[in-house]
């Protein structure tokens, strides 16, 4: 089985986000029955798109904005996140919800994401996308909170849910994940089990 472990968290690994990454991802599947690929888009942000690399991206582009050597190194950079994504048999996601939204630097990493996605054409992505698993694992308060708190919450993943349905990923899988009034990371005891893919 092939991993892709991505998180978003601009705090350091004491955070309830990436530590519940590396446990989603050692409870799941064990080393040894897995291929994992880490990106922490946090610790290497991303850039966001340009004028000349959104054409890229789209195929939109002709020759009279030149092709430098920065908008080539991230539209390779691009396409090497959309292999990452599409070979994984499982997409372990980390979205916390920050100020009412994603993070920015996962904001970017869904604008390549989408924009070679839906590139490909309904049929070869249908083919990548066939089989995927997506675990998203969603940060957010105390189940005591407000409950105004707790409607955004929902809100946060409904619209994580429509974002990867666009590109054909029908049942993405939630995780919430809370701290207790100590500080300390509450994770549900039952997590989903993969089916390992051949």
């Amino acid at each position: 089985m092939n991993i892709l472990q991505i998180d978003t968290c601009a705090l350091g690994d004491s955070n309830g986000s990436r530590q519940s990454t590396a446990a989603v991802v050692a409870r799941l599947c064990p080393a040894e029955q897995a291929r994992i690929v880490y990106r922490d888009l946090a610790a290497a942000p991303l850039s966001h798109i340009s004028g000349p690399l959104l054409q890229v991206l789209r195929q939109q582009w002709d020759d009279t904005i030149p092709l430098n050597a920065e908008v080539r190194a991230e539209a390779a950079l691009s396409q090497s996140l959309l292999r990452e994504f599409l070979d994984a048999d499982l997409v372990v996601l980390a979205a916390p919800l920050y100020n009412f939204s994603i993070p920015s630097v996962l904001k970017a990493w869904l604008d390549r994401i989408l924009h070679l996605a839906q590139a490909l054409g309904a049929d070869k992505l249908n083919a990548a996308i066939s089989g995927k698993r997506l675990l998203l694992i969603t940060s957010c308060c105390s189940p005591a909170a407000p409950p105004v708190q707790q409607d955004m919450m929902i809100e946060h993943e409904q619209h994580l849910a429509r974002v990867f349905r666009h590109i054909g990923i029908a049942q993405p899988e939630f995780l919430r994940i809370a701290t207790d009034d100590d500080g300390k990371l509450m994770m549900p005891d039952t997590l989903p089990t993969p089916t390992l893919v051949p």
